[in-house]
């Protein structure tokens, strides 16, 4: 008789789950046994409690709960704590969220009428197909995306399947190079020179409504502040990332495909229709009016709110629309962000971590160059666990930015950029959230992880020699004192 070996498969532990239960322990020791009192008020021992839970959800989301559920939980024990609730919800009606919000339906529009599909169609047959005009036409619909809406997941999601059928076309082998320059660059400029200017990517709208909830931040990021002091660094960034990454990824072979193909895709699209025509003259109107908003001086809340009835009063977003249409997930969430300032400000949480940390930062302080560089790094090597975008990591900083500047003299203006490079890092794709937007589009058919580390670093060095030419240009600006 012989004998069977039967496995039994034990359910396998979720790690998740069990960081979590460390950051939940954690936060109960900080709320109840107030280890940093009489610094700071038991309320805002509170407040800690609810920021350390949420920041273990967001994190490791265990049991798949979403950000703004994660968030409510933080409002929620801001409330029963105490704190008025005009106070806990000041983000929801700060105007960076009303920006959000039809910037959002920008990009949902984009995807429903086929415009994005058609601008992006149109740059790539206007070039013979190369390497070298393949990489131009990305930069060109990237920067037309960027203008047209900030949602990045928005412009992630149109360019990745044109940019799959692209290297398919050209015949790119699986795994190859040149498949993964041409879809990294393709990714990458959906993601990178929009952030250049307040209205290209969410990181606008969220950083701006996060500053405005901290006395003394108040309209301190505009439209033309914003990109006086990034615009610079990330084109250059952008520009050093691509032609890096060519060297990096260098294709094996050159492309031999004809022109004729992508312009007979295009004509497959059929005539422009009025919903598409109606959204390129509105997007078009909204760029502008954002570009020149210090000569009109109409809020840029007020053009977005304007374009999102000028879009449903010509039938291009329908009723049902409203409720489908964007990830009311991620407005909630960054509602939630927005708030912390003055959550912060009122539990004292902001006067004790200014206590803290301001004199942690000193030894860093005393020159620009040495402060660029050591934050830059900091931020960067922290991006491996706050795979958040580093929203947890601007929640903190940013309410104590005005102490920072008052004691070292550094403009929190300078921050915007810092924020913005180490928020987009991806040495693996579990840290870029538009990443795993990517992957999940092309699944299989894309880059190696190999690929993406590699592109990875190559964007960490064009960052650093892009902050080698802002350093001085901030210096210029006075943003150094």
């Amino acid at each position: 008789m012989s004998s069977e070996t039967v496995a039994v498969q034990k359910p396998a532990v979720d790690l998740k789950i069990i960081f979590f239960l460390i950051f939940f322990v954690a936060g109960l020791l900080v709320g109840f046994l107030n280890p940093w009192a009489p610094s700071l008020s038991p309320l805002g021992h509170k407040v800690l409690m609810g920021l350390i839970f949420a920041i273990g959800l967001w994190v490791f989301k265990p049991w798949g709960i979403p950000f703004s559920v994660s968030g409510c939980l933080l409002l929620m024990i801001c409330l029963f704590y105490g704190i008025s609730p005009n106070i806990v919800f000041a983000g929801f009606t700060s105007s960076a969220l009303w920006v959000l919000i039809p910037a959002l339906f920008f990009g949902f529009v984009l995807v429903k009428t086929g415009l994005g599909k058609r601008l992006s169609y149109l740059v790539i047959k206007s070039f013979k197909p190369s390497y070298f005009t393949l990489i131009l036409a990305w930069v060109v619909i990237g920067l037309l995306l960027s203008a047209a809406t900030p949602s990045i997941a928005v412009r992630v999601a149109i360019v990745m399947p044109l940019a799959l059928s692209c290297v398919e076309v050209c015949q790119l082998e699986k795994g190859s190079k040149g498949r993964a320059l041409i879809l990294l660059t393709a990714w990458a400029m959906a993601l990178l020179p929009g952030t250049g200017w307040l209205t290209g990517a969410l990181w606008g709208p969220i950083v701006m409504g996060m500053y405005n909830a901290v006395p003394g931040l108040e309209g301190v990021i505009t439209f033309s502040t914003w990109s006086k002091v990034a615009l610079l660094p990330i084109e250059i960034m952008s520009v050093l990332l691509i032609v890096g990454g060519y060297f990096v990824l260098k294709p094996e072979k050159s492309i031999s495909v004809s022109k004729e193909v992508f312009e007979e895709e295009y004509v497959k699209l059929g005539p422009m229709s009025r919903e598409e025509k109606a959204t390129a003259v509105i997007l078009a109107l909204c760029f502008v009016l954002f570009a020149t908003s210090q000569i009109h001086q109409i809020p840029d809340a007020a053009t977005c709110l304007g374009a999102l009835f000028a879009l449903t009063a010509t039938g291009v977003i329908k009723t049902q629309d409203l409720s489908t249409g964007i990830s009311w997930d991620l407005v909630i969430f960054v509602g939630v962000a927005m708030s912390l300032g003055t959550i912060f400000a009122s539990a004292g949480v902001s006067e004790w971590l200014a206590s803290v940390l301001v004199p942690l930062l000193s030894p860093i302080t005393g020159n620009s160059w040495l402060f660029v560089f050591a934050m830059i790094f900091i931020l960067f090597i922290w991006r491996f666990l706050d795979i958040a975008v580093l929203i947890p990591t601007m929640a903190i900083l940013i309410p104590i930015l005005p102490q920072i500047a008052t004691t070292y003299g550094i403009d929190p203006l300078v921050w915007i950029t810092l924020f913005v490079m180490a928020g987009n890092c991806f040495f693996m794709s579990y840290q870029n959230m538009f990443a795993l937007v990517g992957e999940a589009i092309i699944g299989d058919k894309g880059w190696t992880p190999k690929q993406i580390s590699m592109y990875g670093l190559v964007y960490l060095v064009a960052c650093i020699i892009a902050l080698l030419v802002a350093v001085p240009y901030w210096n210029g600006l006075g943003l150094f004192n």
